[in-house]
């Protein structure tokens, strides 16, 4: 692993260590209170609401509906001693502030046959139950204890805890969360419940989960108590070293840092630059690795200028446009610009350009490095834009093209990786590929 990535995870590694005494509402180094132990200031109620309708409504409607049911949420939220606390009833507890990419820390501790749970990004949901049998609920997975994304598909990574972590009733339990984008990792008693796993949209599987939204304290047919509440944001080169350092093994650095050894094709128009190849303004043309894959994962971290444009090349036969002549050209686009406002979906970032769309939103803002892995097995391809799965298609099913122009490449299963410059100073770093079969 690079040590400037593990430099960024120094914080999280400390705290991974062991969990801190939590005996009062003082956050943790780096973290914030998201509960002052005094009163609901900060918090608002929600019910098992759609986060898409309330970001559609206007500031009038969205004022109209939180003071309906604020009525309701002081009617079943108190704060006790210290403890925000609920008596099995009424709308969700939700932040008024909205979250990314974060680290969690709360404590809460329930009664028997309670059913909780926190929801993230205003969408269910890390579980908390009771995991008795008397609880009644072991046909549901209850047996299986508290923690796991329980609203992911049945039988997705994540849904079921790893282990068996929840205190006996009358005892504080302690979670700690880590999500980056839809990858999400979660602690609970210091026990390692769920690993890097997706947690899936639950109000439209269709689609990723959604890049921002509010933390909410679920409440359900029990009283439930809360105390120190803390979060941190996670700043992007944490996030990044966080999504390099799962599952590393395998990977093979493609590019040294420090020049073009290994890679041909239009090498006079790209430069290397503080450790990133940069394609120089003005230029471009396609930069290509000499080794060819077939099956294999890609690593990177990208950054765009102001309506940067480029490409990754998979399996380029070495001439041509990549776009058309290799299996396909994944866009690397600030789609953000008001240029690019018009185009075709299926030339926004991500995108099998000009075959299948990729979900937009995910992309850090214009300056800051971006982490990407692609998986490219068979006929299909996999795009993960900073722990969001954005593309995840099969080319071999499409028939429909953009401009009704074919893409003969896009059944190869074999060719070089590389970078389609377009005039712009996209820059490319941290580059390493895992084969999937054998070198050809």
């Amino acid at each position: 692993m690079r040590a400037a990535c593990l430099a960024g995870l120094g914080l999280l590694s400390a705290w991974a260590l062991t969990a801190p005494t939590l005996a009062q509402s003082t956050p943790p180094p780096g973290f914030m209170a998201l509960f002052n132990g005094k009163d609901l200031t900060g918090w608002y109620g929600l019910g098992h609401f759609d986060p898409r309708k309330l970001w559609a409504m206007s500031d009038a409607e969205r004022a109209k509906k939180r003071d309906a049911d604020m009525k309701e949420f002081r009617a079943h939220w108190s704060v006790q001693n210290g403890e925000l606390v609920n008596d099995g009833k009424g709308p969700y507890a939700t932040t008024e502030k909205e979250f990314g990419d974060i680290e969690l820390w709360i404590e809460y501790k329930t009664v028997p046959k309670a059913d909780s749970g926190i929801y993230l990004r205003g969408t269910p949901q890390v579980q908390i139950w009771d995991y008795t049998k008397e609880g009644g609920k072991w046909d549901r997975g209850a047996d299986k204890g508290s923690g796991g994304l329980f609203n992911n598909s049945k039988g997705a990574p994540g849904r079921d805890p790893l282990v068996l972590a929840d205190k006996p009733f009358g005892e504080w339990n302690q979670f700690r969360i880590i999500q980056v984008g839809a990858r999400t990792t979660v602690y609970l008693n210091d026990k390692l419940v769920v690993n890097h796993a997706i947690m899936e949209n639950f109000w439209d599987r269709s689609k990723p989960l959604f890049a921002k939204g509010p933390i909410q304290l679920q409440t359900h047919g029990g009283e439930i108590r809360w105390r120190n509440i803390f979060v941190r944001e996670i700043p992007p080169t944490e996030a990044n070293a966080i999504l390099a350092k799962h599952n590393a093994d395998g990977f093979e650095p493609i590019f040294n840092g420090k020049d073009l050894t290994g890679w041909e094709g239009a090498v006079q128009n790209y430069e290397v630059k503080d450790g990133a190849i940069v394609c120089k303004p003005g230029k471009g043309g396609t930069l290509f690795t000499k080794a060819e894959y077939g099956d294999f994962v890609v690593r990177l971290e990208f950054k765009l200028p102001p309506g940067g444009n480029n490409g990754l090349a998979i399996r380029y036969p070495g001439q041509g446009d990549p776009a058309y002549v290799g299996m396909c050209e994944l866009q690397v686009l600030d789609d953000t610009a008001p240029k690019y406002a018009k185009l075709d979906p299926r030339q926004f970032h991500g995108s099998a350009y000009g075959m299948v769309a990729s979900h937009r939103g995910y992309l850090r803002p214009v300056g800051e490095w971006n982490f990407q892995e692609v998986t490219v097995q068979g006929s299909r391809i996999k795009v993960e834009l900073n722990g969001t799965i954005i593309l995840d298609t099969d080319l071999g099913q499409v028939k429909e093209f953009m401009g009704n122009r074919p893409h003969p490449g896009k059944d190869r299963t074999t060719g070089h990786f590389g970078f389609a410059g377009h005039g712009d100073p996209v820059e490319f770093r941290h580059i390493a590929v895992k084969r999937l079969d054998a070198p050809k």
